[in-house]
């Protein structure tokens, strides 16, 4: 007997491809007798037909796991809404990547299966979440905080501070703080290294420093980041999260970003490595056909 009693199903690419997924993992689930709800834009893909639904930011409250239909995006915005109810979230991928949404189509009658008789792994990944000075909320993002001039191309003055303790002083487009989560994300494009999603670490990456000494930083995941904008110069920021919420700062006005206390979990099938995600998606060539995930020497 599975665990999960009712199950929310959440897709944001409205095509045909994400459209039958979508019926397919809905019809399986039910047939398995389970309780089935909705987010609302995802129901309207398939037409009302009396679904039972509710917007993302309730869907928590009313759901015991979360499958999430289409790429690593739709992971990011549900993560955002099903962290502080410590839903978990299983991804099936119809986007390109997919390091987050492991399930492949062909695979969903399969691997629900699995998940749904307990055969399934778990997997911590903590969210960033932001002060901005002025703002009431306390955004949050699972990939990165990216900081960058509100005008572009213009360069960016920053002072960073770690705990408190003065960093250095950069001439930016701008800084990217990523989670392990997100290192294989925009930070990567802009230089940074690979994080395993285990880690306790946050990363810094510069874009495009005025300097060939300015490095990407990796940090402890439990250090408080301050950055303030440069007054001198007096060019604003603007400072979005996961490229989804964006604010403003004001020349002199500081930035704070730590960890954020609610986890994301997320729902693997079983045989899962993030190794053999990252050789599939970024082409890491193996010398010799059929290598596996087992540690040297094992049976």
């Amino acid at each position: 007997m599975t665990a999960f009693k009712c199950i929310a199903l959440v897709a944001r690419v409205d095509n045909e491809q994400v459209r039958e997924s979508l019926l397919r993992v809905e019809q399986f689930l039910l047939s398995e007798g389970l309780d089935v709800i909705f987010e609302e834009l995802s129901a309207g893909m398939l037409g009302s037909n009396g679904r039972r639904q509710v917007s993302l930011e309730m869907l928590g409250g009313h759901c015991d796991l979360l499958i999430a239909v289409g790429g690593d995006g739709n992971i990011l915005s549900s993560a955002r809404a099903m962290a502080p109810h410590g839903v978990p979230i299983l991804g099936i991928n119809r986007g390109r990547l997919g390091f987050l949404a492991d399930v492949s189509p062909d695979e969903i009658e399969e691997r629900l299966r699995e998940v749904l008789a307990g055969d399934y792994t778990t997997e911590e990944h903590f969210l960033l979440e932001g002060e901005v000075k002025g703002q009431g909320e306390l955004p949050c993002a699972l990939n990165e905080v990216l900081l960058h001039s509100a005008t572009m191309p213009k360069m960016i003055e920053m002072d960073l501070y770690v705990n408190d303790r003065f960093v250095y002083t950069q001439n930016s487009d701008g800084l990217i703080i990523s989670s392990p989560t997100g290192s294989t994300a925009y930070a990567l494009s802009a230089g940074g290294p690979i994080m395993h999603p285990s880690l306790n670490a946050i990363v810094l990456v510069p874009m495009f420093p005025h300097s060939l000494t300015s490095r990407p930083l990796v940090v402890p995941g439990d250090d408080e980041i301050k950055i303030v904008i440069g007054a001198d110069t007096g060019v604003d920021a603007k400072v979005s999260f996961d490229s989804h919420l964006e604010f403003r700062i004001e020349a002199g006005d500081s930035l704070v970003i730590r960890k954020k206390k609610e986890r994301l979990l997320l729902v693997h099938p079983q045989g899962h490595s993030f190794y053999e995600v990252c050789r599939s998606k970024l082409d890491w060539a193996s010398r010799t056909t059929g290598k596996q995930d087992t540690p040297t020497g094992a049976e």
